[in-house]
């Protein structure tokens, strides 16, 4: 299956988008993911399906002051 991940082709098995950010080293880290233009709860990452042809932005949030 191929998605669209921060403007790049991501070639991956089928998997909800909890196991995509897991294998990818995301889960712990502090960010917000849209997919298809809709931002995903960090409740739902689990009861979402990565589907053919998704688009995801990732945006990790960074410190200041």
């Amino acid at each position: 299956m191929q998605i669209i991940v921060n403007g790049e082709l991501t070639i991956m098995q089928t998997v909800t988008l909890f196991e995509f950010l897991k294998r990818t080293g995301m889960l712990g880290k502090r960010f917000a993911v849209e997919l298809n233009g809709k931002i995903v709860p960090k409740s739902k990452f689990d009861q979402t399906p990565l589907a053919e042809g998704d688009i995801l932005e990732i945006i990790h949030a960074i410190g200041g002051g």
